[in-house]
């Protein structure tokens, strides 16, 4: 298995433990075959987004112990499904990102250029 490379190319660095991120909870943006969705950009919760997406039909505020979903707060990384960030970005409240910790395939739906004038 090829290691996972982030948007510039390099080692896909952690986006975040606590809580524990990423489609496979590694902490990771890493991505795969079930990974519908594409949650490949590491981003910072803020409370503009948090509201969007719960307007959007997708809650990442309220915790789900069931799933172990703590829910999330602002300033919390969490890997983001691409589309999700981009379309944030066309409404005018994409969160910041990490670009270290985002995983290189977030450029097949979101521009390079776009993604760093985000960047933490």
């Amino acid at each position: 298995m090829t290691e996972a490379q982030n948007v510039f190319g390099e080692t896909l660095q952690p986006c975040s433990t606590d809580p524990m991120t990423g489609f496979y909870r590694d902490g990771c943006c890493n991505t795969g075959s079930g990974d519908f969705g594409r949650h490949v950009v590491c981003a910072e919760m803020t409370e503009a987004f948090l509201n969007y997406t719960r307007a959007q039909g997708n809650d990442l505020s309220t915790p789900v112990p069931a799933y172990n979903f703590p829910g999330l707060k602002p300033g919390d990384h969490w890997c983001l499904c691409a589309s999700r960030w981009q379309q944030a970005f066309d409404d005018g409240v994409a969160p910041r990102v990490d670009l270290a910790a985002t995983h290189m395939s977030a450029l097949k739906t979101v521009k390079l250029e776009d993604l760093k004038d985000h960047a933490i």
